[in-house]
């Protein structure tokens, strides 16, 4: 049974304990990623777009709002999606400068908006939340320096800072270190198109995140005619051009989709996610793979993924190079499983909206739990957990992580389940539905 109802709290969210096995169905928002890059490439194209079932969230809201700031017309229109309107997004004759854009914790604002304000005609200063300013931005601002934007940082090489737009940037060559974030590499990829000469991107670090992310861009470019060559790993060669103006549909974000099916893991019950696309360029796809090593049981079925628990969570050593996102559901699965688990491949998560390595570790010892800091990633070993106080940090990923041991553990409070806004703002109400008793066996 479920205990500890939703209600908001002065001082937090109870994580609800489920001592039975979860049975149920949960359909999730659309991605943000790919909500993100198909805003922007639908503001640089040569004629409107639909976005069906888009996200709508902090993020995606932050996108829209910053596109709108550029000159870009976004509608909100009827749909058919369970989470809100579709978008019809119209490009300007020319974008707009004179303005401000607040990023807010939006990564994929920060860079991918950043290229686009140099088309502009003016300045636009970008600047965000206070809690996001850490963010690495040193490498974007450095590669359009080099491909002709003028950029005035005040020599910080880090947000805030205003892009003088001049209403078309050169393009060309540029070498990049993208090993703390792949968004550096979409970003640049997404504007290219439209830059004087094209792109010739090449990366120059030893290692790569999020590799699919970049995928991601590649694919939602050649469904707008943009086709980028690869002619080596970790090299782009992006030809000017304008991308089409075309309607799409946004897949649900698998990612965050994992805490659900974690809850599967954790209960020993089934878990199932309508919609599941067949093949995605989203890291969460690697989900059916991981959660299979972990213990569970994965099938897919008439366009739906179904994960059932075995009364059984590995530990395991796993490599996340390529989906580094899934860290804090896989840490909290860790916390619970058989046996100690290795982390790694994730050293770069510490500049997200929080030092992910760092926040997952301090809270799980704060609730008795063993986890150690490793220059690459993380290691758990299991121990007896007790209930207490389970801080978000300001990230979505944290706070679901800990509703997740919530379902086991007895009296962990989420101090601030609101930070899931940034990307499903709809968590709570999926959470407790999820476990509501009329879904139960």
């Amino acid at each position: 049974m479920t205990s500890l109802g939703y209600s908001p709290r002065l001082d937090g969210w109870p994580a609800p304990v489920h001592d039975d096995a979860v049975r149920a169905s949960v359909n999730v928002p659309g991605s943000k990623s790919l909500t993100n890059r198909k805003l922007v490439l639908a503001a640089l194209a040569d004629g409107p777009s639909t976005l069906h079932a888009p996200l709508h969230s902090d993020d995606s809201d932050r996108m829209v709002g910053a596109l709108r700031a550029l000159g870009v017309q976004v509608d909100a229109v009827p749909g058919t999606g369970a989470f809100g309107p579709d978008l019809q997004v119209t490009p300007p004759a020319a974008f707009a400068g004179g303005t401000v854009i607040d990023c807010g914790q939006a990564g994929t604002v920060m860079r991918f908006v950043a290229p686009v304000a140099g088309l502009a005609d003016g300045d636009v200063e970008i600047t965000a939340h206070p809690t996001a300013l850490h963010r690495p931005m040193g490498t974007m601002i450095k590669a359009l320096r080099e491909i002709g934007v003028d950029i005035d940082d005040g020599g910080r090489w880090a947000l805030p800072f205003t892009v003088r737009g001049h209403g078309h940037i050169r393009g060309g060559e540029v070498a990049i270190d993208a090993s703390s974030s792949s968004q550096f590499v979409s970003g640049l990829l997404l504007a290219a198109p439209r830059f004087d000469v094209g792109l010739h991107l090449v990366h120059t670090g030893d290692r790569l995140p999020s590799v699919p992310h970049i995928d991601m861009t590649v694919e939602t470019l050649a469904r707008r005619g943009v086709h980028v060559e690869r002619p080596t790993p970790g090299e782009w060669v992006v030809p000017a051009g304008t991308p089409r103006g075309r309607d799409a549909t946004i897949e649900p974000d698998l990612s965050n989709a994992a805490p659900f099916l974690a809850a599967a893991l954790v209960t020993g019950g089934s878990v199932t996610i309508p919609g599941w696309p067949a093949s995605s360029t989203q890291p969460g796809f690697l989900l059916t793979e991981i959660l299979a090593v972990l213990g569970a049981r994965v099938s897919r079925r008439g366009g739906a993924l179904t994960v059932t628990g075995t009364g059984r969570i590995a530990g395991v050593d796993l490599d996340l190079t390529a989906a580094s996102e899934l860290t804090p559901t896989l840490f909290a699965l860790a916390a619970l499983a058989d046996g100690p688990t290795t982390l790694h491949g994730i050293g770069h998560i510490r500049g997200h909206e929080t030092d992910r390595i760092a926040a997952l570790v301090g809270n799980l010892r704060a609730l008795g739990g063993d986890a150690e800091e490793l220059p690459d990633g993380i290691r758990i070993t299991p121990r007896p957990l007790e209930g207490g106080l389970w801080r978000a940090h300001h990230d979505h990923r944290i706070a679901t992580a800990g509703a997740i041991l919530g379902l086991r553990v007895p009296g962990v409070v989420v101090d601030d389940i609101g930070t899931t806004a940034k990307t499903m703002p709809e968590f709570p109400e999926l959470w407790h539905g999820m476990l509501a008793p009329a879904q139960e066996s």
